[in-house]
């Protein structure tokens, strides 16, 4: 079975409103990131890369891996 990554979403929100980032635009700033990428993986439109990844941990440190992700399952493809 193959993994990936998600974000904690409800988490994530409740620890950026925290952190003082009052828009997608002012996380996607200290994320190095476009507002656009920040609303889609906020939103589950998009799943979380590196660059969103690491950008997280840089934007929200001390925060861990753990705090705003989590790894999981990823359904089997409908061509398997």
């Amino acid at each position: 079975m193959a993994h990936t990554v998600k974000l904690r979403t409800a988490r994530f929100v409740r620890i950026t409103q925290a952190a003082g980032f009052g828009s997608h635009y002012a996380l996607a700033r200290a994320m190095g990131l476009n507002r656009s990428t920040v609303t889609r993986v906020v939103t589950g439109s998009l799943q979380p890369g590196t660059a969103f990844i690491a950008g997280a941990l840089i934007a929200l440190a001390p925060l861990s891996f753990d705090d705003l992700f989590q790894i999981v399952e990823q359904p089997a493809s409908v061509n398997n």
